[in-house]
């Protein structure tokens, strides 16, 4: 998958980036790579499933698909 992520300095020093297809999902960091790397755990993260995000129905199959 790939993702737009928008990387801007920050008024503080370091870097904040946060993706537009995914609202919410912002990380910071000291430098360009260390930012990348948050915001890339972050995007893992926001789309990681959760019982409280997904309710699956009881008759529901479950299959496995790699990307």
């Amino acid at each position: 998958m790939k993702f737009k992520v928008i990387l801007e300095p920050s008024e503080e020093g370091g870097y904040t980036a946060h993706v537009p297809s995914l609202p919410g999902c912002i990380s910071e960091g000291d430098t360009k790579e260390s930012t990348l790397y948050n915001i890339e755990e972050a995007i893992e993260l926001y789309l990681e499933p959760t019982e409280k995000k997904v309710k699956i129905p009881e008759n529901a199959e479950t299959v496995e698909l790699t990307l």
